[in-house]
């Protein structure tokens, strides 16, 4: 049996005006967990598609079991025993479970009719596997919940006899029981001798799982190390390829008057009485478990839900944010959790995304402005720290972290007096987060205010100045940093329905 299940060596990947991936080399053992990490915009990905197929490498070698191969698509790589699951679930809701476990192959009786009976044999066998032997595999796949749908992603692989099993920010879109489930369902696949590929920018996720790691900087190899041997200050070191002290560099700024007030706000079945206070100069987070209706209380503010009663001031003048337009025009700027689907216009680029919430800025005239748009966007991608080709890239060419930076980008052209960051470093890495609050920082010092909603505890305590907690709609707790009860015990005993003191 060779060494490896899977070695690169030398491979370089290059595409218009920018070299993504640059004489890297990676070695997985059989039976392996491996995790990967780098910061966005180290190659992660092009990794992930060389070995998948999808992409095709310019210089270097694939070897699988000591054997060198080479991929022109995705189902040469699938037939040598790589599979990937994706952070975006490749799944036709539409269809049963079983449907999309054997997508792409075909099961034939002699006849060559699609041999079914055979079909659900084995996708349950795959998921009993999986420990999930109540799945029915005639159920359409968007009855099942994210979790199940991921270990359908999964069966899918194990279906196949998958060597290698890429898992690409698998917990991103997952909560606590089904992160929990998944490690458990991970380990399993381990000590069936399956190698894991595990990308992940969760340092916790790495340490509690991982048998090594491999770190990429700026589409290179940078180091393999036993995760034993590994400290959480190492990994960040080599990730963004300087020392980070403070994870979180929080800024003080003075608390300035109440910049936005809202009074037994409710939305039928949501919201229940919400009511709070936000100033100028402070960061004030919102805590909870999910489905605590922190996001459904920013949407409402912002006007992207209907809301069915409540009041709305700011600074001290009552407002009726009936859509985003209105909340716009009153100053108010909204950095979804959904950058991709609701924060970006994917296929545009750039600097088009950039002016998006304020086109009236850039305007001469009937017409857009373009060297005015040109040279604000070169100022944006140097202040915020944007990876791209050129101000002309397709957004959708970026990686996750920079397609967020760009979305901070826009609002910051609105001019807002209230950002709203809702879940703003979700599935980014530790020296984009880092630019992201510093970002805040320089709102809270400009006398703006900023609302951030976090389902990190660390960045919760680490970033505000006070914390409301959140459950089924209604707030349970407001927090002040100087308080005896800033703290990870008293936010999840809030969360749960316990009162503090």
């Amino acid at each position: 049996m060779a060494d490896y299940v899977v070695e690169l060596k030398h491979v370089t990947k290059r595409f218009p005006g920018v070299i993504a991936m640059r004489d890297m080399h990676i070695q997985i053992k059989p039976g392996e967990i491996h995790g990967l990490i780098g910061e966005n915009g180290a190659g992660k990905s092009t990794l992930i598609k060389v070995l998948t197929g999808v992409h095709v490498p310019e210089e270097g070698e694939i070897y699988v079991d000591g054997q060198k191969v080479s991929f022109a698509n995705p189902v040469q790589a699938r037939e040598a025993g790589i599979a990937c699951v994706y952070q975006e679930l490749n799944i036709v809701p539409m269809l049963p479970v079983v449907d999309n476990v054997f997508m792409g192959r075909k099961v034939t009786k002699p006849s060559g009719l699609l041999d079914y009976p055979r079909m659900h044999k084995e996708a349950h066998e795959a998921l009993e596997l999986l420990g999930h032997p109540e799945v029915d595999t005639h159920t359409e796949c968007g009855k099942l919940g994210m979790g199940l749908q991921q270990m359908v992603e999964i069966a899918k692989a194990v279906s196949i006899k998958a060597k290698l099993l890429i898992m690409d920010e698998p917990t991103s879109s997952l909560g606590e029981q089904e992160v929990k489930q998944l490690m458990t369902t991970v380990r399993k696949l381990r000590d069936e001798g399956i190698a894991i590929l595990f990308v992940s920018h969760k340092l916790e996720e790495l340490f509690e799982l991982c048998d090594r790691v491999t770190v990429m900087r700026d589409g290179e190899h940078i180091l393999t190390e036993e995760m034993s041997t590994m400290t959480n200050d190492r990994l960040i070191q080599a990730m963004v390829g300087r020392s980070l002290e403070n994870q979180f560099p929080k800024e003080f700024g003075t608390r300035g008057p109440c910049m936005l007030e809202v009074k037994h706000l409710k939305e039928l079945g949501v919201l229940k009485d919400v009511s709070f206070k936000a100033y100028g100069g402070e960061i004030l987070a919102f805590a909870g478990l999910v489905g605590a209706g922190r996001t459904e209380t920013m949407r409402a503010l912002f006007g992207a839900d209907k809301i069915d009663g409540g009041e709305i001031y700011i600074n001290g003048k009552l407002v009726s944010n009936k859509n985003p337009g209105q909340s716009i025009r009153n100053g108010i700027a909204f950095l979804t959790e959904d950058r991709k689907g609701q924060g970006l216009v994917l296929s545009e680029s750039v600097k088009m995304n950039l002016i998006l919430a304020n086109m009236k800025r850039f305007k001469r005239a009937l017409l857009l402005d373009h060297p005015k748009i040109e040279k604000n966007s070169q100022e944006m991608i140097s202040t915020l720290r944007i990876k791209t080709p050129s101000s002309n890239e397709i957004c959708a060419q970026l990686s996750g972290g920079n397609q967020q930076k760009v979305v901070i980008g826009k609002w910051i052209n609105c001019d807002a007096q209230i950002y709203i960051f809702d879940e703003p470093t979700r599935g980014i890495d530790v020296g984009a987060k880092i630019e992201v609050y510093n970002v805040m920082n320089q709102l809270v010092k400009e006398g703006k205010c900023v609302i951030m909603v976090s389902s990190e505890l660390p960045e919760v305590l680490g970033m505000s100045d006070r914390v409301i907690v959140m459950r089924e709609g209604r707030v349970m707790a407001e927090i002040d940093r100087d308080s005896d009860h800033f703290d990870q015990e008293s936010i999840m005993k809030a969360a749960w329905g316990g009162a503090i003191a």
